[in-house]
């Protein structure tokens, strides 16, 4: 079980990079701070939904 969470936080963490960096190419470019506000909003909830797995991953280990 433990095996299914690491691999689903690698996976949360890969997305919460890849927001990042769209992130920082929209305010490069001037982008619209709508979009900004955007994925700084889902950058947020990827990192909270990663942190959740891999403390399950731990609680899972633990044993």
């Amino acid at each position: 079980m433990s095996t299914v969470f690491n691999i689903l936080a690698i996976l949360v963490m890969v997305a919460v990079v890849i927001v990042l960096i769209r992130g920082l190419a929209n305010m490069l470019r001037g982008g619209s701070g709508n979009t900004s506000n955007k994925l700084m909003q889902m950058r947020v909830l990827l990192q909270f939904i990663a942190l959740v797995l891999i403390l399950l991953a731990f609680y899972f280990n633990r044993g």
